[in-house]
């Protein structure tokens, strides 16, 4: 899973193409790579794209034969994601196809290599889109309603138009995630109270229709200019099924950074545009919620910061599971008017 930390403001590390460093071998293999792609081209700048953990992430400047520059991004899985699937690459590439014929604002696709010639992994380049993300916007009113309208807009991809069936899809993985119950449960998180409460329902039925999923949807992974999302990046945990799994997803990530007033706005915003069941909501939010929270705590320096991403965690559980309890003490009650009086 993509995991960025607000930027620190430390440089990132560039390499000096023309030599004379430790970084020679690395430099040698960005100027293959850029060969594989254009022979006629030439590597003129290359530096690290910092913040990312599941992958390896290098910009470069490079130099056509007509002298027109360009930038590109060149990306290698770690292994995580690589153990999890071999193919990840491929289907990544494949992915971002789909969504330039859609004009969903992701970075184009220019170029993927599997022949672990240059490096031990396979890569793909992919157009360098100008933007930062914002964890501090100055209208959070009107991000929030960018954010929920995007998303939209990826869920309406009609699958019937292409063959989504590379992609995971969403119940199975969190089926998995159920079944791998660790011998003891951290209750840092509430993990054993909802386990229990998704134990008892799971499988969800299917009350909307499946769609194409980002699967980490959150403002780490959103790049903004100018005020305007300029792209949707990071797509290797892509999905196919139930909305409300990104839905979800994307309520806890915004009630980190922003607070609950965040998430509700965003929640209203996307079910304008994608009007879906959510009764089953509160289960994919416990779904979402199934990670420890002391990792990410720790990618923030102070502790005030990491207690309160502890403490919204913490409210995002119980309301979830009041909103559970509360649809089966209506549905108790709904069951008991419709029986005939003895």
């Amino acid at each position: 899973m993509a995991r960025l930390a607000p930027d620190t403001g430390e440089p990132a590390k560039t390499i000096d193409v023309n030599g004379g460093n430790e970084l020679l071998q690395e430099i040698e293999q960005f100027r293959r790579v850029v060969a594989r792609l254009d022979p006629n081209a030439t590597l003129v700048h290359a530096w690290a794209l910092t913040g990312g953990i599941s992958a390896q992430v290098t910009a470069l400047e490079i130099a056509r034969a007509g002298g027109q520059t360009q930038k590109l991004v060149v990306r290698r899985h770690g292994p995580i994601d690589l153990a999890h699937n071999p193919q990840i690459a491929a289907d990544e590439f494949r992915l971002l196809q789909i969504l330039q014929t859609e004009s969903i604002a992701a970075p184009a696709p220019y170029f993927l290599d599997a022949s672990c010639e240059i490096f031990p992994t396979p890569y793909l380049i992919m157009e360098f889109i100008e933007g930062e993300t914002d964890f501090a916007p100055a209208n959070l009113a009107d991000q929030i309603r960018q954010l929920a309208s995007k998303l939209a807009a990826i869920h309406r991809i009609d699958g019937a138009h292409h063959d989504l069936s590379f992609l995971p899809e969403v119940t199975e993985m969190f089926t998995q995630r159920l079944n791998q119950r660790p011998s003891t449960l951290d209750n840092s998180f509430s993990e054993g109270r909802i386990r229990a409460a998704l134990t008892t329902a799971w499988p969800l039925p299917p009350l909307n229709a499946p769609v194409l999923l980002h699967g980490d949807y959150w403002p780490g992974n959103i790049l903004w200019q100018d005020g305007q999302l300029a792209a949707v990046i990071d797509w290797e945990d892509v999905a196919f099924g139930d909305p409300l799994a990104d839905l979800a997803n994307a309520r806890l990530e915004l009630l980190f950074f922003y607070g609950p007033d965040a998430t509700d706005d965003f929640t209203r915003h996307y079910l304008a545009e994608a009007p879906i069941d959510i009764t089953d909501l509160p289960y994919w939010d416990l779904c979402v919620a199934l990670r420890p929270i002391a990792p990410f705590a720790k990618m923030f320096p102070d502790e005030a910061t990491a207690n309160t991403m502890r403490e919204r965690h913490r409210s995002f559980v119980e309301r979830a599971l009041e909103a559970i309890t509360g649809h089966r003490t209506n549905l108790r009650e709904d069951q008991t008017r419709s029986c005939p009086p003895h």
